[in-house]
């Protein structure tokens, strides 16, 4: 399978032990949802959809990480650069 590359990697603090989680594919940010994820709410499952959808080359790739990004929020993940700041 061809990896879909999304942009600059996104890098996210997660809430369950602090650790740094980069995401640079679309297909990992699947993955995440799917497996890995703390919450399982509208924003998760509206980012799914998104990129569902971008997979299937039905919308942007930047609405799915938007989506992705607004999920993640929402979950408790922070992005990297906030960490000075928390």
């Amino acid at each position: 399978m061809m990896e879909i590359q999304w942009g600059q990697p996104m890098a996210l603090i997660t809430p369950q032990d602090g650790s740094i989680e980069h995401f640079s594919t679309i297909e990992k940010a699947r993955y995440w949802l799917r497996r890995k994820w703390p919450t399982d709410d509208s924003n998760r499952d509206a980012a799914l959809a998104q990129i569902d959808a971008a997979m299937e080359c039905m919308t942007p790739v930047e609405e799915a990480r938007h989506a992705f990004l607004v999920a993640a929020l929402s979950a408790g993940y922070r992005a990297e650069h906030q960490r000075e700041f928390a």
